[in-house]
Formats: structure tokens, C-alpha cells, sequence
């Protein structure tokens, strides 16, 4: 059987800040590809990406998954991850997250697509409104599992509440997106729950971030304060950006 999987989401499913040594960036959904691909040698895996970063989960359950869906020929498995930065806006809504999570369970379930849902890891332990992000988080996940107990044809990951994601070696400099660590953390437990065992990454004292004053004030210059301009002047860190993978791309088994 040929694996055709596509990606879509925001910067965590884009891959930010999970580099090579050449400065292109990977993320944990072409980490999961490459890891099928290896676990099948015997089958064809193709894979697409339609994630954004600063996307909001209403341009990925439109934009991206009619693109996802629209490919030839048609996707076997989608990976959806969405809601965080509408997370970090006013207005969360519950009612908006159970709407727009079920029309990509339904539509992929017509298609018969199966769906591989996950949430983010934890990141608040470094966030001047981590609480705030923690207790929308917890209420995102709650709303996924109402969603996926009992339906067939899709597997929830529940990153947010496993407690090896507050690793501080698994998160980068801005606090808000995984390290290539995570991103290899992540591909591991989704690779896992897919029936192709992985093993979590080895964190050494080398992989630790240092704290200290002089990091404090680098963080708040370097990464708070852009984020402030851009929410000031409407902006997103997405913008003029365009899928990495738009259209199908044979993986590797090797």
C-alpha cells in the first residue's frame, strides 16, 4: 500500500526552528515521514506540507485542508494540529474549536482519510502569560477528546499534557517553539502511536538552555518585543509565506 500523508498547521507543524546544518528547516511532520518511509521500505510514502506559521486554525481548516484534500491523488493520512495562536489572541472560543476540529474530522472521514490529531507540547514554564496559555491549552485538549471518543479512523496525540515536554532542551531560544530535540520528541510519539516504535531523544547538559539575567533581557529584546510590533501592526510571522510542500514529494526509505 502506497502512504500518502500531509501536514497541515502553524509554525509547530511547519517545523520553526528545527534546522539542518545548511539553515533549511525540518519539524516533527517531516521527521513522521521520513520515519514511515524507513519502517516501509516495501511501500511508497509521499508526503505534502501545508503549514503556515501565525496561522490561525480558521485559514488551516479552510485554506490548507481544501488544498490537503484537493491533492491527486488523494492524501491516506492528514496530521492536523491547530488553535495555538488563536491562543494567543482575544476571543478563544471553545464553540469555535469544536466547530472548525469537526469539519476536518468529518470531511476527512467522507474521503476516508485517516487523521492523526495532535496538540502542541507544554511551553509555559517561560511565557510572561503561560498560565493563561496553559489553562486555553488544557481546554483545547478537552475539546479534542470529546471530538475523537468513539469515531474511527483517526488517533489523538495529547502533547500538551506529557510531562517530558517541559524538557527545557526540547524548546528554542523564544520559549514558544520546539527545538529540533522537540521536534525529534514529537515525531517519536506520533511515529509510536502510528505502530512504528521510536524512541525518545537523549538530552545531554550540553542540549540545556542558561538562564541568567543577560538571556532574560536577549529574550525579551530578541523575541517579546517583535511579537508585540507585529500584534500592534496586525501582522503575522507568516506573512508572504508559502507551503514548503505543497504538492507530493517521494520520500526516502533510506
Amino acid at each position: 500500500m502506497t502512504i500518502r500523508i500531509v501536514s497541515i498547521g502553524d509554525s509547530f507543524t511547519e517545523g520553526m526552528n528545527d534546522f539542518r546544518p545548511d539553515g533549511t528547516e525540518v519539524g516533527w511532520a517531516d521527521r513522521v515521514a521520513a520515519g514511515l518511509a524507513a519502517a516501509h521500505p516495501d511501500q511508497e510514502v509521499w508526503y505534502a506540507n501545508f503549514a503556515i506559521r501565525g496561522r490561525k486554525i480558521e485559514s488551516i481548516v479552510t485554506e490548507q485542508l481544501d488544498a490537503a484534500l484537493a491533492l491527486e491523488p488523494p492524501p491516506t493520512h492528514l496530521t492536523f494540529n491547530g488553535g495555538g495562536n488563536d491562543m494567543l489572541r482575544p476571543g478563544f472560543s471553545d464553540e469555535r474549536m469544536i466547530t472548525l476540529t469537526s469539519r476536518v474530522l468529518d470531511r476527512c472521514a467522507d474521503k476516508g482519510v485517516y487523521v492523526v490529531i495532535l496538540t502542541g507540547a507544554d511551553p509555559t514554564n517561560g511565557l510572561p502569560a503561560g498560565k493563561r496559555m496553559h489553562r486555553l491549552g488544557t481546554r483545547l485538549t478537552r475539546v479534542i477528546e470529546d471530538l475523537v471518543d468513539g469515531r474511527d479512523g483517526v488517533t489523538f496525540v495529547d502533547n500538551l499534557h506529557a510531562a517530558q515536554g517541559r524538557t527545557a532542551a526540547y524548546w528554542s531560544e523564544d520559549r514558544l517553539h520546539l527545538s529540533s530535540l522537540g521536534h525529534e520528541w514529537i515525531a517519536s510519539r506520533v511515529l509510536t502511536t502510528m505502530g512504528v516504535p521510536t524512541p525518545t531523544p537523549a538530552v545531554t547538559d550540553a542540549d540545556t538552555p542558561r538562564g541568567g539575567l543577560v538571556g532574560e533581557l536577549r529574550y525579551w529584546r530578541l523575541h517579546v518585543a517583535p511579537w508585540v510590533g507585529r500584534r500592534i501592526l496586525g501582522r503575522s510571522s507568516g506573512d508572504g509565506r508559502s507551503p514548503k510542500f505543497p504538492a507530493w514529494t517521494r520520500v526516502p526509505a533510506a
